[in-house]
């Protein structure tokens, strides 16, 4: 059965009541629904636990995709216990872990805005997060740096707009990854869109963002890296860059 992923649609549910409709052999458990998110996309999938009706707990250390993409599987760490099917549980994301990764990936996005070329790669990460661009040209990490808090202190809005899979493939522009397309087949795809009318970005992009910018924080480039003749590695980083004595 496809598991209703509610984070689509509100990226802020850190808890949520769920039935366990599958237990996979590798111990993976298939919820009805779920507000965990599914490592995709570079960014991470959720960590948290499943709360049974007792009060005990199920830690999960993996949230991936099943054979499909409707599929979302809720790994258990070592040594947990495993629910049985038709189970009701209270399930609850490691929110402070989703928050930064919320604020790592919008600020993913608006690096793409300041730096405009093609994304050959991306990892959305806690602390840091990195993103490889298709570029030769030098340019300054503390003037991107400048930029990027300039959209931060805006506080432009960021949304979620719908489109069919029938529009993205009438519309290829938008995509702004170079080696990775987005996924089709569900019927519709998720653009995230910054600022009114989409007046700063927006590209197609299943993972979850804060709805405001200024919730980014302080965030810096703290190292553009030579990855190859025309590959640019950016490395982003929470706080204030460092000042060298």
């Amino acid at each position: 059965m496809p598991t209703t992923a509610l984070y689509r649609d509100d990226f802020y549910l850190s808890t949520c009541e769920a039935v366990v409709t599958a237990i996979h052999d590798d111990g993976g458990i298939e919820l009805d629904q779920t507000c965990f998110y599914a490592t995709s996309g570079g960014q991470p999938g959720d960590l948290g636990f499943l709360e049974r009706a007792d009060g005990s707990r199920i830690d999960i250390a993996l949230t991936r995709h099943g054979e499909t993409k409707d599929i979302i599987l809720h790994q258990p760490a070592e040594g947990q216990p495993s629910p049985a099917v038709g189970e009701t549980l209270v399930l609850h994301i490691d929110w402070p872990r989703r928050y930064k990764l919320m604020r790592m990936h919008t600020a993913c996005h608006l690096l793409s805005v300041v730096c405009p070329f093609p994304i050959t790669g991306a990892a959305v990460g806690e602390e840091e997060s990195r993103v490889d661009f298709d570029m030769s040209e030098t340019i300054d990490k503390d003037q991107v740096t400048a930029d990027l808090m300039k959209l931060v202190a805006e506080n432009h809005p960021v949304y979620l707009q719908w489109i069919t899979d029938a529009e993205l493939v009438a519309n290829p522009g938008i995509v702004k990854s170079k080696n990775v397309r987005p996924p089709v087949g569900l019927g519709r795809v998720s653009l995230v869109a910054i600022g009114e009318n989409s007046a700063v970005d927006s590209q197609p992009c299943g993972g979850t963002h804060v709805s405001e910018t200024q919730e980014v924080g302080a965030i810096h480039i703290a190292k553009i890296e030579k990855k190859g003749k025309e590959n640019r590695r950016f490395r982003i980083r929470f706080g204030v860059p460092e000042v060298s004595a």
